[in-house]
């Protein structure tokens, strides 16, 4: 069930579970765009009281927001020294979300359409298979839920600003966070949701500014994109 696992990717976010909740460390930008993330996600669905599902949550920044919004998350990661500092936080804010180390497959074998959303950002192209990913994200939502993924572009652009710009040139993120080769054209991740019985329902850019350190969304998704997709009733 942790077939769909590259070692070296969860060393990466592993190696800064201290540094999560740092809002000025290398992570700094997961937070900056939070905002814009939470706003899309709710204006597709109501949160207060959904049960939610956080696939690749990190130290829990996106968790903790959504949690913070009434819904009922579950975070799953395999990293287990992230999630060790996402649990520290949630305690220390007095948030109760149920933090797994597990594999979105194996919690889709025991917990099949236990799901009213579910979330999965920047997540997939860490992963070697993201079909199989994809599909593990559809088999745990409930008929008529929704999916939201985030990730980047494969287009020339992308590669500039967040592998050139991003890791090297500002030092906005750690070097070496992302590979261009796993990155996926928004075509590529609709068609991966269609095999897995999810209807896309909104695409949308997330443009961020390094200058000011502001996101917001845009019609343009050479870089970095949302999707939203619905499972069949």
């Amino acid at each position: 069930m942790h077939a769909n696992v590259d070692p070296a990717e969860t060393a990466k976010f592993d190696a800064h579970a201290g540094q999560w909740w740092d809002t000025r460390g290398p992570l700094r930008t997961l937070h900056e765009i939070n905002p814009v993330r939470l706003a899309w996600i709710a204006g597709h669905v109501r949160l207060d009281g959904a049960r939610m599902v956080d696939v690749g949550c990190g130290g829990g920044v996106l968790s903790e927001a959504l949690a913070r919004a009434g819904a009922t998350v579950t975070g799953i990661d395999l990293a287990a020294d992230a999630l060790v500092a996402a649990r520290e936080h949630a305690i220390g804010q007095g948030l109760a979300i149920d933090y797994r180390e597990v594999s979105a497959a194996a919690l889709a074998v025991s917990a099949p359409g236990s799901f009213d959303v579910l979330v999965c950002m920047e997540l997939i192209e860490h992963v070697p298979d993201p079909a199989a990913l994809v599909q593990a994200c559809a088999d745990l939502l409930r008929p008529g839920g929704l999916a939201f993924f985030s990730t980047l572009n494969r287009h020339p652009k992308a590669y500039a600003q967040a592998v050139l710009a991003a890791e090297y040139a500002l030092r906005l993120l750690p070097r070496g966070t992302h590979d261009y080769a796993r990155f996926l054209r928004p075509a590529e991740l609709a068609g991966l949701c269609r095999v897995a019985g999810l209807d896309v329902v909104d695409l949308a850019g997330l443009g961020y500014n390094p200058l000011t350190r502001r996101a917001r969304l845009r019609r343009q998704v050479d870089v970095n994109y949302l999707l939203a997709a619905r499972k069949a009733d």
